[in-house]
């Protein structure tokens, strides 16, 4: 009898724990069932037609599974920016990366920020580029995946108090750097416009070796269309060129002066706007003019701790820079050849002045200073330039 009623307890146990199973088993398939309907609800037709495309190039699509345990539950940060937080992680080959987590104050800011990287890197491979190895686009997780280069940016060893890079290094990182714009603007298939070079975006790896990244801003265009409309400005003031704060359309010439920009701050080893300077060294590119304009390099090159050996790729760099930074986009040069500049392969033409739209004297008559006389008291005031330079007493006009 006692044998009877412990069969009968074990298949009651059976039955139970079966049926629990089952349950559990349509709960989960029911939770799949809603979370796949609010991902399709998530998922715009755009970025799913743009998954589906991505998934035919060479990036590999994580999920946020395997980017946890790649990065031991993110807790090795990097660093973090306006876009999002870059942590480092390992995966089961040793291979190391960078895993960007992208956050933002709207899943549509998010996502163009997505596409935008997704699109470029995804589609290109250059030396002086950093590489995308695959991204992740799920409900609770949007990152993307990078090479990760052990020396991180560029504005940690500029900007520094110790100079822990030479001369000719940062000669070569100029060109590298370079090279990369060179390439996404003339050898893609579509061109690729960046609009965010500076040093925070040039990252460097074991050997100091230069590669542009950050592409959140970039924006593909056909080569048919060499102007691009925008509805507001990109970039970061001091590296942006003047035309992306005005209502005009835009070229691939930004980017130019955004290196030219980053070339002042390699040769001064130093910010390009630093108040702590006085007055005449406060705005770097302007002083460099001036003294390139009264032919002391020498005084350049001592101010900047530059040895009398590197004179020539001073002055190379210097007039690339000046180039770079002209005004009107048209007056710049392509950025294959601001390398063969670098270089030492072409001529450098003597380039005018890119700062006198700053030197605009306005008469302002003030009171007389006798009744008795006619003459007037004047006043000038420096006008133009980028958001960056307010702080040289310097206001953002339009021309008409």
């Amino acid at each position: 009898m006692s044998s009877s009623s412990g069969i009968v307890a074990t298949v009651i146990v059976v039955i139970v724990i079966l049926v629990i199973m089952i349950v559990i088993g349509i709960m989960r398939r029911a939770e799949d069932i809603a979370n796949n309907a609010y991902l399709s609800r998530f998922l715009t037709l755009a970025m799913d037609k743009f998954l589906n495309e991505m998934e035919k190039e060479k990036p590999i699509r994580f999920t946020s599974q395997q980017l946890r345990i790649a990065t031991d539950n993110f807790t090795n940060l990097l660093g973090s920016g306006g876009f999002g937080a870059v942590y480092k992680g390992v995966f089961n080959n040793e291979t190391v990366v960078a895993v960007k987590v992208l956050y933002g104050s709207s899943d549509k800011e998010i996502e163009k920020q997505f596409m935008a990287e997704v699109s470029t890197l995804g589609r290109v491979h250059h030396f002086n580029l950093v590489r995308l190895y695959g991204f992740c686009f799920e409900r609770n997780m949007r990152a993307l995946v990078y090479e990760y280069m052990t020396n991180g940016s560029l504005d940690r060893f500029l900007f520094s108090e110790e100079k822990m890079i030479g001369f000719d290094k940062l000669h070569e990182i100029a060109i590298g750097t370079a090279k990369g714009i060179a390439y996404l603007h003339e050898e893609c298939h579509q061109r690729i416009i960046h609009y965010d070079i500076k040093p925070g975006n040039i990252l460097l790896d074991a050997n100091l070796f230069p590669k542009v990244a950050d592409f959140g801003l970039a924006k593909l265009c056909n080569r048919e269309n060499t102007h691009v409309t925008m509805t507001r400005g990109r970039g970061t003031p001091g590296y942006g060129a003047p035309e992306l704060w005005m209502p005009y359309p835009i070229t691939h010439k930004c980017d130019v002066y955004s290196f030219g920009m980053l070339l002042f701050e390699i040769i001064g080893r130093r910010r390009n706007l630093d108040i702590q300077l006085r007055e005449s060294q406060e705005w770097f590119p302007r002083w460099v003019w001036k003294n390139i304009e009264n032919g002391d390099l020498g005084e350049l090159m001592k101010v900047c701790e530059i040895d009398d050996e590197n004179r020539e790729t001073t002055e190379r760099m210097v007039k690339t820079a000046l180039c770079c930074v002209q005004y009107r986009p048209e007056q710049r040069p392509s950025m294959s050849t601001v390398v063969k500049m670098l270089e030492g392969t072409m001529e450098i033409p003597a380039p005018s002045n890119p700062f006198e739209h700053l030197l605009v004297e306005t008469r302002i008559p003030s009171i007389p200073v006798d009744s008795e006389s006619s003459s007037v008291v004047t006043e000038s005031k420096l006008v133009g330039a980028t958001p960056g330079l307010k702080n040289y007493e310097i206001e953002v006009i339009c021309s008409s």
